[in-house]
């Protein structure tokens, strides 16, 4: 079996409640996932907007959310609460946490995208990027898998 992404809350390719948005609680959905492959030895979870700011002309990659480090024995994440011994980095808006799709015009798509990888990252600083993430990561990918949603603000 592949690496599986799920949510309660959402299905792949459907929108995103708003409870998990700017426009309401702002709570990260829950996320669970199974099928491990072999050899895996920590988790990356990283969320992100291809479509900022218009996505009739995206202009940039917006990211809400970054977690590495995520234990091997953690296999859902509820509530946006970064599992014991995970690492958070920060978001585009200088956060270390989840920040929900609030996009300024149109319908945009969130990818919730899960790393198995053969090692733990280790410290990579208290303002590590995706960026800085993604480039730790590089050659310790073993598999990927992503989940992804819409939202679209009421007008």
């Amino acid at each position: 079996m592949a690496l599986s992404l799920t949510s309660p809350h959402f299905s792949h390719n459907s929108p995103i409640p708003r409870l998990h948005t700017c426009d309401d609680a702002d709570t990260a959905p829950t996320l669970e996932w199974s099928s491990a492959p072999s050899g895996t030895k920590s988790y990356v979870l990283i969320v992100d907007d291809p479509d900022a700011p218009d996505p009739k002309v995206p202009k940039m990659t917006y990211v809400h959310w970054v977690i590495y480090d995520i234990p091997t024995t953690a296999t859902r994440l509820e509530g946006g609460k970064t599992p014991t011994g995970a690492r958070d980095g920060i978001n585009d808006w200088k956060k270390p946490h989840y920040g929900g799709p609030c996009p300024p015009i149109g319908r945009h798509r969130y990818y919730f995208k899960l790393y198995a990888l053969d090692a733990m990252l280790g410290d990579l600083g208290a303002r590590a990027t995706k960026a800085d993430v993604e480039s730790a990561m590089k050659n310790h990918v073993l598999e990927k898998t992503e989940l992804m949603g819409t939202y679209e603000r009421s007008k």
